[in-house]
């Protein structure tokens, strides 16, 4: 926990430096930190590929291994909420946001240019459309040939760019995000458009406890538990989320408490470790909202079907266990997809960063909406509780895996 809470510490000391930095040094200054902030986006892009091969490879290898009703049922559950949600927060955000952000330009009115001094071309291996496809053939072909050498080799490279991820680029992202404060600041930005962003952080806060309770109003209909009374029980796990950052992290939380809401240990067992890695109704909320905030704010338009592509891909390729591995891997999609720009895209890492637990609190609780009607539907299993430890044994989403990531 120490460790997720540094990082928010980091990012907000970055956003304190960047302001008093771009006040402070002249137009070289300035461009010297565009320069990096260039470089870091184009290296973040350039990954993009990998996570999307190292991590959904293994995720579709795995769970297709041994798979019963019930585990088939919970991802198909995180998927569905996860994109509602996208889809409420796409609704509500073009309707809401209009009115709380000052549209008409932001940054593009302000005349002062402070371009980077170069670029370095670092094109990605794989575009991302080409290594969806490519992940999910390997990943079926894994399970139909038994090809457990080639797993384990793709487990490897995960391994690697886990690596790469927690050791390269987050301790780089504060850096990143004051070179972006700095660049908005000295363009004199950055006072104009903070009211702005002031509302849309505010917007997201209530946009995700709202998605909460929805959550737990379709659980406790179908399961027909008390929803307020569930809601309070998994009050730990949010405040536990929202410190975090990490659904994994988090997880021995969850897993208390959703038994706490009534259901069976073998059910939340088997649902909240697979949650942890898929269901990211928090994270796409936001997501959404930002993107439809900047470009409100760019005065661009806003499609339906962009977004809805966005949150289907977002939603694949987000990365679980990392802190902002949703918008790090979401870079080259926001800018294919919905045409926002580096210069926009960056002010998205930096909120994303600041607000990263808010998300991920909305995800964890409403896991354990996701178990509870999981668990309803167990009635009706065939398999016996040894029959269905066994596949939470043999899944890779275990207690264990997840915890350790």
């Amino acid at each position: 926990m120490k460790k997720k809470l540094s990082v928010l510490a980091c990012i907000l000391a970055g956003i304190a430096l960047g302001g008093a930095l771009g006040a402070l040094l002249p137009g070289w200054g300035i461009r010297a930190l565009n320069t990096f902030r260039g470089m870091f986006l184009d290296f973040v892009k350039f990954l993009v590929p990998l996570i999307i091969l190292s991590f959904i490879i293994p995720a579709i290898a795995d769970a297709g291994k041994g798979a019963g009703r019930m585990l088939f049922l919970a991802i198909g559950l995180a998927y569905a909420l996860t994109f509602a949600a996208g889809v409420f927060s796409f609704a509500s955000s073009s309707l809401a946001l209009p009115y709380l952000v000052s549209g008409g330009g932001g940054m593009n009115a302000v005349q002062v240019e402070l371009p980077a001094y170069f670029r370095l071309s670092l094109p990605p291996v794989l575009g991302i459309g080409t290594s969806l496809v490519l992940a999910v053939l390997m990943g079926i072909g894994i399970i139909v040939r038994d090809a457990d050498a080639v797993l384990s080799l793709v487990k490897q490279f995960r391994s690697i760019v886990s690596w790469i991820l927690s050791g390269v680029v987050m301790p780089m992202l504060p850096f990143y995000v004051m070179s972006v404060v700095a660049d908005i600041t000295a363009k004199g930005s950055l006072v104009a458009m903070g009211h702005s962003f002031a509302a849309l952080m505010a917007f997201c806060v209530v946009m995700t406890l709202i998605v909460v309770v929805v959550q737990y109003a379709v659980a406790g209909f179908i399961t027909g538990r008390n929803p307020i009374r569930a809601i309070a029980n998994m009050l730990p796990a949010y405040f536990t989320g929202l410190g975090c950052c990490s659904s994994a992290a988090t997880m021995p939380v969850t897993l208390q408490q959703t038994v706490k809401n009534g259901v069976s240990p073998v059910a939340a067992n088997l649902t909240i470790p697979i949650c942890a890695n898929m269901h990211l109704s928090g994270s796409i909320c936001n997501m959404v909202a930002y993107s439809i905030g900047m470009l409100v704010l760019a005065g661009k338009p806003i499609s339906f079907v962009a977004f809805a592509q966005f949150i289907l891909q977002a939603s694949v390729i987000a990365v679980a266990g990392v802190p902002g591995g949703m918008v790090l891997a979401s870079s080259a999609i926001a800018e294919n997809l919905l045409g926002i720009t580096s210069d926009w895209y960056a002010m998205i890492i930096a909120i994303y960063m600041v607000l990263d637990g808010v998300g991920t609190a909305c995800n964890v609780v409403g896991s354990g909406a996701i178990a509870m009607i999981v668990d309803r539907f167990r009635g009706g299993e065939i398999q016996s509780d040894r029959t269905i430890a066994s596949e939470i044994t043999a899944c890779p989403f275990g207690l264990a895996h997840a915890a350790s990531r």
